[in-house]
């Protein structure tokens, strides 16, 4: 079975620690509704982006944790 994992990253792509550690998650959906859930905490705690693996292979990313300005 495949194991869904996060990176974390600062803006320049070096890896950091999060402010909260994931579980290994079993689908991609429970890894997307973490980050949705826990987005502000982990930008909070340092990590600018988030990359999302399934296994070894990068699925997509980086994709930023800062609210975007819609005005």
């Amino acid at each position: 079975m495949a194991a869904w994992t996060w990176r974390f990253e600062k803006a320049d792509g070096t890896e950091v620690q999060p402010a909260l550690t994931p579980e290994e998650f079993t689908t991609q959906g429970d890894a997307e509704s973490w980050v949705g859930e826990y987005w502000k905490e982990l930008a909070e705690g340092g990590a600018d982006q988030v990359s999302l693996f399934e296994d070894a292979t990068k699925i997509y990313g980086p994709m930023s944790l800062h609210a975007q300005d819609t005005a």
